[in-house]
């Protein structure tokens, strides 16, 4: 047992599982067969790099640190603009409904529509990643971002036209949460991965925080309209950094360069139909006459590797397939997934969280509305500063500790590196997220003796527990299930834009009936619940990991729904 970790006495080496850094034990047999054959380490000589880089010069982990930071930073940039969709509308909520003469549940939707677009697009386009990369989708997304934002100005006081581009808004989103992390995944090794996956997450999380505060002022000032027009301006001014700038992140690499362990530069046999040939660009294996065609086309080991692909050829938009499989087959496998109990743990982890914030977006406007503190969409977009203060320092928190855990426990298991290290992150989510959600209901029930700093206060709290989460789980997911980390977070999109919506029809109509402190002691207790399911996914972790690469029931169902389909 390592560190609580029931080990698999099943699988010698078990996807995820790598022996990171130089452990003393480290057997004889294990030093020569990396002696004799070249592994790479990093720059100290003391980090194993996880997965080895090829000698191809277009492979992305070979291109320059400087590179690959400047990338994940423009598509974090461009993320921030994206994300500022979804609360766009949250401090306008009681002035629209007056402008539209509409309900509250209404102006809601408004949001709830955009997320359920969010969620259903990026279904569509996961699948058209793997296969064609994820340049073309970065540059589709962000030209949707400013054509729905230019039409969600220019609607004039139509609202069927306001919630069509809201929902467009969604669908320009989609790339960007749906694909971010997994280019992170593409371009860094394991031991670099945390601080630019707390990045990357912060993009998304922290502008979507920030958005309000200044929405608010906007919308007061010189109309909603406004608000989206900015979009668009910004989106724009994207846009040629990302064409030019943002270059094919997804590779196909050998098998021989995805090391799971230093034992498994060992000869073995692999599970039947599982991992066989080469891999494509995210961790899939390809077989029979797959693998014939892919030695056919790049010829043997000993081939020379291909020329460095130059800056006018990295503009395409599509440099051939990273997938021989078909859409069909890619498309249906992320919905049995939600059945893996490491997937279905991380859209909990993750998506329960974001979900309850998301509810106090859209109900916060209602809550501050009436005595004592009579606020209008000025002043409920000032408490989301709160939020955004929360968002920061979660994403502080989590540069500062999620690889600095990892390495801790790696270094106190001998060298040997568990993804389930990464739950670490799960208990600053149990503690701060589920105070947060408690005390806002609490201070925001009786808010003549609170006033609005409490309630604020407790908004940051469960800001900072929900991105400690966000990032664990995305963390988990890339490091413990790569080979199929796109399908997993394809689930967790789906599931926390289709939760969140869910929530926005309901919102409203549970503070009404249940009252605040009620309604928000039961959402705290589901949380608490949830973040407790980690107990027993990080003991039994290892163990469902290799039993899943044994037997993968999921996708073998999905490919015979879809051969039964494409039969012709």
């Amino acid at each position: 047992m390592g560190l609580g970790i029931l080990e698999d006495h099943k699988l010698e080496h078990v996807p995820g599982t790598a022996q990171v850094l130089e452990g003393e034990r480290r057997t004889l047999e294990e030093l020569v067969v990396a002696r004799d054959t070249h592994l790479k380490y990093d720059g100290t000589g003391k980090i194993l790099l996880v997965p080895q880089p090829s000698d191809d010069p277009n492979d992305p982990l070979n291109w320059p640190l400087w590179k690959r930071d400047f990338i994940v930073f423009i598509l974090s940039l461009t993320s921030v603009i994206a994300a500022t969709l979804s609360p766009l509308l949250a401090a306008d909520t009681v002035s629209l409904a007056i402008y539209f003469g509409r309900t509250l549940t209404d102006m809601a939707l408004l949001t709830g529509y955009h997320l359920l677009g969010v969620g259903l697009a990026g279904f569509l386009f996961v699948p058209s990643a793997r296969i064609w990369g994820k340049r073309h989708l970065y540059i589709l997304g962000t030209l949707i971002v400013i054509a729905s934002s230019a039409w969600g100005g220019a609607n004039g006081k139509n609202y069927t036209s306001l919630l069509w581009a809201r929902i467009f808004q969604g669908v320009g989103l989609a790339p960007f949460e749906a694909l971010v992390n997994a280019s992170v995944g593409d371009l860094y090794h394991v031991h670099e991965r945390g601080r630019r996956m707390a990045l990357s997450n912060l993009a998304l999380f922290g502008g979507a925080f920030f958005t309000p505060v200044l929405v608010g002022r906007i919308a007061d000032t010189m109309g909603y309209q406004w608000t989206f027009y900015f979009v668009a301006i910004f989106a724009a001014a994207m846009l040629p950094l990302v064409v030019c700038c943002v270059p094919e992140t997804s590779y196909r690499r050998e098998v021989r360069f995805e090391i799971d362990t230093m034992g498994n530069l060992i000869p073995q046999e692999k599970p039947s139909g599982i991992g066989l040939g080469k891999l494509d660009g995210d961790g899939k294996g390809t077989s029979g006459e797959s693998e014939r065609a892919l030695h056919a086309g790049r010829g043997n080991a000993a081939a020379p590797p291909p020329p460095k692909m130059s800056w006018k050829q990295s503009l395409r938009p599509f440099n051939g397939r990273y997938t021989d499989e078909a859409y069909l087959h890619l498309l249906l496998r992320p919905f049995p997934l939600f059945f893996h109990p490491g997937i279905l743990w991380a859209c909990l982890i993750q998506g329960t969280l974001i979900g309850w914030t998301v509810m106090i977006g859209v109900v916060l406007g209602g809550i501050m509305l009436g005595p004592p503190l009579w606020f209008g969409e000025v002043e409920t977009g000032y408490m989301y500063t709160g939020a955004f203060i929360g968002a920061l320092l979660g994403f502080a928190l989590c540069g500062l500790v999620s690889d600095w855990s990892a390495s801790l426990l790696t270094r106190r298991n001998r060298g040997v590196y568990e993804p389930e290290f990464r739950m670490v992150l799960v208990v600053p989510q149990l503690v701060l997220g589920c105070a947060g959600l408690y005390g806002f209901g609490y201070t925001s029930a009786d808010a003549l003796r609170y006033g609005w700093f409490w309630p604020d206060f407790f908004f940051a709290l469960e800001v900072m527990g929900m991105v400690c989460g966000a990032v664990g789980s995305a963390l988990y997911i890339v490091d413990a299930h790569r080979d199929m980390s796109v399908e997993g977070f394809t689930c967790l999109l789906v599931f926390k834009n289709l939760f969140s919506f869910g929530l926005t029809f309901k919102g409203f109509d549970w503070i009404v009936s249940g009252h605040i402190v009620p309604v928000f002691n039961s959402i705290a207790s589901v949380q608490v619940a949830v973040c407790l399911l980690t107990v027993p996914m990080y003991v039994f972790g290892k163990r469902n990991r290799s039993f899943f690469y044994r037997h993968n029931v999921f996708f073998a169902l999905t490919d015979w729904i879809a051969d039964k389909v494409t039969f012709w």
